[in-house]
């Protein structure tokens, strides 16, 4: 369950970054929120607040199942978690700003 959980931790983190830092530059990204879910743009607001979320909800899961960085299973957790969603994320929103611009 530890790996699990730090797994979702670096998802957590991975997702972060595309929502604060669209939040903070002030432009539209697309959120679950947005209609339709995922692809339409949400305003930089909530952009932020879905990022804030997503970086305390990893934060969290890091206190609860720290992580020493170095060549162990639990760094190995984190690290695919953040590559997996990473993946995700780029081929998903690759697919949507193709298809809209």
């Amino acid at each position: 369950m530890n790996y699990v959980l730090t797994l979702f931790a670096g998802a957590f983190l991975c997702n972060c970054i595309p929502h604060l830092s669209s939040g903070l530059r002030g432009a539209p990204f697309p959120t679950p929120f947005a209609k339709p879910r995922g692809v339409g743009n949400s305003p930089p607001f909530l952009n932020f607040l879905w990022g804030s979320f997503n970086l305390f909800i990893g934060i969290y899961l890091l206190s609860i199942y720290p992580v020493v960085i170095g060549p162990n299973p639990t760094c190995f957790a984190l690290v695919a978690g953040a590559l997996a969603m990473g993946a995700y994320l780029s081929l998903h929103f690759g697919k949507v700003f193709r298809n809209t611009g």
